[in-house]
């Protein structure tokens, strides 16, 4: 039996929040958008890149930001010595690049997973607090923002993609 990306249903966005419930928020909807955009597609699907020359697809995607989401909020921000799921330094495009559509099913419970524990990694921890980078000292505030901002770029790529797959448009 081939799998199939399941429905996802997107969580409201906050309208009158507080700083953090607003973030947490658009960055919930942002992830959820990215499930949104392969629901129903198989791994042989998911795996297929639609603009060429670009070799992006929405599996691709899906395992880059299960990395990003690691790298930014425990790797960085909380300095977790953890290695990366799919990023390696012999092959640093591994996210995109070394993709089988038979592991479709693991790398979406591996995305929903990281998602998970970064959620409660953080959950205690101020938007003030800082961290240092090569480029300067960061807050988890900038985290917040920066992720919105990934998700958003990358959400317009998935756009295109599914619509390139079968057609399907839609917010």
């Amino acid at each position: 039996m081939t799998w199939t990306a399941p429905t996802v249903e997107r969580r409201e966005l906050p309208t009158v929040a507080g700083e953090r419930e607003m973030l947490q928020g658009w960055l919930d909807f942002h992830r959820d958008t990215l499930l949104t955009k392969c629901t129903g597609l198989t791994g042989e699907q998911l795996t297929q890149a639609t603009s060429a020359p670009s070799t992006l697809t929405l599996l691709g995607l899906v395992r880059h930001m299960t990395d990003v989401e690691r790298s930014w909020f425990r790797k960085r921000f909380l300095g977790e010595p953890i290695d990366d799921i799919y990023f390696t330094e012999a092959s640093p495009d591994a996210d995109f690049d070394d993709l089988d559509p038979a592991t479709a099913e693991a790398a979406f419970a591996a995305f929903r997973a990281e998602v998970e524990v970064c959620d409660k990694a953080v959950a205690d921890s101020g938007l003030d607090e800082t961290f240092e980078t090569r480029r300067g000292t960061l807050s988890l505030r900038w985290i917040y923002v920066h992720m919105i901002e990934e998700y958003a770029r990358h959400n317009g790529h998935a756009d295109l993609l599914r619509e390139q797959i079968d057609g399907v448009t839609g917010s």
